[in-house]
């Protein structure tokens, strides 16, 4: 999906209207499929406005995420994004006031002196690192984290197709006043790549709804890690873009971060589990 966005934008569409697009293209796709199949019912939510406020953190996160696509290369577009992790965990201590343990709070920390090493903030080096691509692929980390944890409570009542449904509902809603200022013609070969967006981007956020809906935020976002050897092929074959070498040793951090904190919520809901059985057998 990120590959398409920055395909898009080498051909001179517009970041307003590449969102308008991979949302719109999710309506057709959705309804038709569940018209087809006889499970308009699953649309049916009592939580509009619930769906409301997650299109509006949605819609912020995905001009992170775009964004930081389109001005820096994927792979490290990519890597900034790994911090979700280390925000969850930040997110969790401070809203949820859960205790957050040594581990975490060391990962926590070699995450983001790891995003120091790529950032090298004052260096020579950072000067090929364009400020607002690097604010866009943080800020896209810290809004997936709290975008998790919206998903997990909608889907706690809703089917992950009504979540995606309404947030391209909402999203579209929301950027269509935009189209009118940023839209330009396109060839067929774009109109292809925009269809192809919109779907891709339909079946990944549906996949991710639903890991979201059946495992921990911390467990399925480490998996994105798998990403990063996509978006490397992607930049090299596609754009000719390679991340500068001091990356590589600023991911490897980041990485090993996020692994040791969904070790550590895998741990942590193992024992949660076990001490509800026990309470359970012991009430019998």
């Amino acid at each position: 999906m990120f590959m398409l966005v920055k395909l898009l934008s080498v051909h001179r569409v517009s970041l307003p209207e590449i969102m308008f697009w991979r949302q719109f293209v999710t309506l057709p796709i959705l309804f038709g499929w569940l018209a087809a199949h006889g499970q308009l019912g699953q649309l049916k939510t009592t939580r509009l406005k619930d769906h409301g406020k997650r299109a509006v953190l949605g819609t912020i996160g995905m001009v992170c995420n775009f964004g930081a696509a389109i001005w820096l290369p994927l792979a490290m577009a990519t890597v900034l994004g790994f911090t979700t992790p280390l925000f969850a965990v930040l997110l969790t201590a401070l809203l949820l006031a859960e205790r957050v343990g040594p581990w975490r709070w060391a990962a926590v920390v070699a995450g983001f002196v790891g995003v120091l090493i790529i950032e090298q903030p004052g260096s020579a080096a950072s000067l090929n690192i364009p400020l607002h691509g690097a604010i866009a692929g943080l800020g896209a980390g810290f809004m997936v984290a709290i975008i998790s944890l919206h998903i997990r409570d909608l889907t706690r009542t809703d089917t992950p197709v009504s979540v995606v449904f309404y947030f391209a509902l909402f999203g579209s809603l929301f950027l269509a006043p935009l189209l009118p200022f940023v839209m330009t013609p396109h060839s067929t070969q774009v109109w292809l790549e925009i269809l192809a967006l919109g779907l891709v981007g339909t079946i990944a956020q549906v996949l991710l709804t639903a890991a979201l809906r059946y495992g921990s935020a911390a467990s399925v976002l480490v998996m994105d890690y798998t990403s990063l050897m996509w978006t490397t092929l992607y930049g090299f074959y596609l754009f000719n873009q390679l991340p500068p070498d001091h990356m590589w040793y600023g991911a490897p951090l980041i990485v090993a971060a996020g692994l040791v904190i969904a070790w550590r919520e895998h741990r942590h809901h193992k024992l949660n589990q076990r001490i509800e059985a026990e309470a359970e057998a012991g009430a019998q």
